[in-house]
């Protein structure tokens, strides 16, 4: 039995020992016919390379060319600005590039140059009619230095006639500093030609032993046995009709690849030679590589073999690590998709309440301009439909600007402006506002202030005007007519000396909130309803957008309330102490609605709105006002520039325009050489209301940013502040 056993694993043993050997010869027939095949496709890929390589080089050079006739006619069209362009071409010093410059003046023969006395162009031959974008350019010859070289002849055009000719003098050794410095190991030989005297004008750096200069095809021929009429033949049409051509032929004993390569449609040709032996040589290399990479992987199946039976051990445990892995994920991906459908629902909720509360203002506005239409005979009921109008107008830009706002905050884009300001000027301008409010629905609004030490403190007011508001707001929302409304502000102990530590307080005794409703109050897109608050208006965003502000001041806000009973929202903030606690000098009175008058001024406006254009014009006409309006902030530019000094006495600017927009129209007007074009007014007028938008309108060069839709009496405040300081 024993016996048998030992055969049994001797059997197994050699049989897969048969089975490796197997693997292994099947293995090495199929690397033999992989390398076998990748010679064959290195070799193809080779050619290919040799002809993107070539491709690379025509390019190269083709763009120098253009870039030295862009030169020429920079150069021209400085000529055609100069008084004195002969002196011009005379002080011209020579570089690298341009080696001579010449200048001959219509109707004449002769002329000057920056390198002799007095220049002739009868030696320069141009009749091949080569052009390098749109300039001819001669053919090849050696100039007074010894060097190939050719020239360019541009006209000099002043006033739509032609003045003069400039030529221009450039060497083929300057393409050399931007060519390859040898390709294919310096094996290669490559040369640059000139197609019509088939003369060698440069052989770059690297490529072969040869020297250009004394070398022509008919030389490159007997040099490399290339004896074949039919061959020579197809290359006199290649060179007739500016075509590439590639072709095999055997080197002094190396079989190669020769290359025929045109450059600018022909003028120049690539003439040279690569040894297949160098294109191949990438092969070998493959194939020495794929003979290593075999090598190590029979070494790493061997190895895999071994750890492939100690992994197995293992193989359970990490089975079961897996599963529980499998299950957390699967559960975290069932909280997601909850979290997912919760928001989607919020989102579809706010779309249905954004969809009542956008059309409730837009019915009221397309309703009331029907109404106007019928009764436009009428100025009382004119008056009344034009007021609420404006009223449902105002309501809808409410509705825009908390969406917007939102939109920015979850960006990240707010920024808060931290400056001086005065605790009780702030409560002032809150009472302004939200004293009405109250008043219209018969509420008590009260207002408690105590224990403030410091009254001036920093930080961003328009943020905590915008905080306040709408907690008020709010307030004088859910409360019934005949309710209270407080408003306290309180001076808290305070954590540090620089800081002052404020908490404000707005409570009512309104309809309250359900305790589901308070858990998600602070979320984006959700609103109380019941049959009580479903008629009242709103986004839904309100409180998500007070929240991230006092997020963002680096304070807390919290709610309690009561269904029925009223609400109490308590905001903490830490804000800066101002160093100064001095009221601020006293300015100059502004000036008042009286001296606000428009009459008598003259405006260029860009619109190209004609709704908007046609409401700017009439409201500035109201005013006495004229207003010439353009489509465009390019056309803006032409008529600021034909306009007569004093013509205008601002510009306002619209900023999304067609073919030139506000800013960069802004921009050229300051840099146009006249007197007033740094001075005059430039007022941007346009949709782009956040605070980005206004410091890109400042610093392309206007003065003052004011947001649409236009608000009459402060576009007046902000045209005579600015008027009066030019004055």
């Amino acid at each position: 039995m024993k016996d048998k056993l030992k055969n049994i694993i001797k059997n197994t043993g050699l049989s897969m020992l048969i089975s490796i050997l197997l693997v292994f010869c099947f293995l090495g027939a199929v690397v033999f016919h992989v390398s076998n095949k990748i010679s064959d496709e290195m070799s193809a890929s080779a050619v290919q390379n040799l002809t993107e390589t070539l491709d690379l080089l025509q390019c190269t050079i083709e763009a120098i060319l253009q870039n030295t006739a862009d030169f020429q006619m920079l150069v021209a069209r400085e000529l055609a600005n100069s008084a004195d362009p002969a002196e011009y071409v005379r002080s011209y010093e020579t570089n690298r590039t341009v080696v001579k410059l010449a200048l001959i003046m219509a109707g004449q023969t002769e002329g000057v140059s920056n390198v002799e006395d007095v220049f002739s162009a009868a030696d320069l031959d141009f009749s091949a009619g080569n052009q390098i974008n749109g300039l001819p350019v001669s053919q090849s010859y050696l100039n007074y230095m010894g060097a190939w070289a050719y020239s360019i002849k541009c006209p000099v055009i002043r006033d739509g006639q032609e003045i003069a000719t400039l030529y221009a003098e450039y060497t083929y050794d300057a393409l050399d500093k931007s060519l390859p410095d040898g390709f294919y190991n310096g094996q290669s030989m490559l040369y640059i030609m000139d197609a019509q005297s088939e003369r060698f004008v440069l052989k770059p750096k690297g490529m072969g032993k040869r020297t250009a200069g004394h070398l022509n095809l008919a030389d490159f021929y007997r040099a490399n046995d290339i004896l074949d009429e039919n061959l020579r033949s197809e290359v006199r049409e290649c060179l007739q009709n500016g075509q590439n051509m590639m072709f095999r032929h055997n080197i002094r004993g190396e079989n190669s690849l020769s290359y025929i390569w045109a450059v600018n449609d022909g003028s120049i040709f690539l003439v040279g030679y690569v040894p297949f032996a160098a294109i191949q040589q990438e092969g070998r290399t493959v194939n020495q590589n794929i003979f290593v990479v075999v090598a190590v992987m029979l070494v790493a199946f061997l190895l895999c073999c071994i750890i492939y039976f100690l992994n197995q051990r293992q193989q359970n445990r990490i089975r079961q690590e897996r599963e529980a892995e499998r299950e957390l994920h699967n559960k975290q991906l069932a909280e997601a998709l909850q979290a997912a459908q919760v928001a989607s629902n919020s989102k579809t909720t706010f779309l249905a309440n954004m969809s009542h509360d956008i059309r409730t203002p837009m019915n009221a506005v397309l309703g009331f301009a029907r109404l106007l239409d019928i009764d436009a005979e009428n100025p009382a009921k004119v008056r009344e439909y034009t007021k609420k109008i404006m009223a449902s107008g105002q309501h809808l830009l409410g509705l825009i600007n908390d969406v917007l706002d939102v939109s920015k905050i979850e960006s990240g884009k707010v920024v808060l402006n931290f400056d001086k300001f005065l605790l009780a000027d702030l409560v002032s301008a809150v009472e302004t506002i939200v004293q009405p409010m109250a008043k219209s629905k018969n509420q008590h609004f009260n207002i408690e202030v105590s224990g403030i030490r410091q009254e001036y403190l920093l930080g961003d007011e328009t943020r905590l005007n915008q905080i306040l508001i709408n907690l008020l707001s709010n307030a004088i929302k859910y409360t019934p007519a005949g309710g209270n409304i407080w408003f306290r502000l309180k001076e808290l102990k305070q954590h540090s000396s620089q800081y002052a530590h404020i908490r404000i307080e707005v409570e009512d005794d309104g309809y309250g909130m359900t305790p589901e409703y308070l858990k998600v109050i602070f979320d984006a897109f959700t609103r109380a309803e019941n049959s009580t608050t479903n008629k009242i208006q709103g986004t839904g965003l309100g409180m998500a957008i007070t929240k991230s502000i006092v997020e963002l001041m680096g304070g807390s806000i919290e709610v309690s309330s009561e269904l029925n009973k009223g609400s109490l929202f308590k905001v903490e903030l830490e804000l800066r102490i101002a160093e100064d606690q001095e009221a601020p000098h006293p300015q100059e009175d502004e000036p008042g609605a009286a001296n606000n008058s428009l009459e008598g001024l003259h405006f260029l406006a860009a619109e190209d709105n004609e709704i908007n254009a046609e409401i700017l014009s009439e409201l500035l006409d109201i005013e006495g006002a004229g207003c010439e309006i353009v489509e465009n902030g390019q056309l803006a530019v032409e008529r600021f520039e034909r306009s007569r000094p004093g013509e205008f006495d601002a510009i306002l600017m619209d900023v999304q325009m067609p073919v030139l927009n506000g800013y960069e129209a802004t921009r050229k007007i300051r840099s146009l050489p006249r007197a007033d074009a740094a001075s005059i007014p430039i007022i941007a007028m346009t949709a782009n209301a956040f605070a980005e938008d206004e410091k890109a309108a400042l610093a392309a060069g206007m003065n003052v940013h004011v947001a649409k839709p236009i608000d009459v009496e402060l576009l007046k405040r902000v045209i005579r502040q600015y008027l009066k300081r030019e004055d």
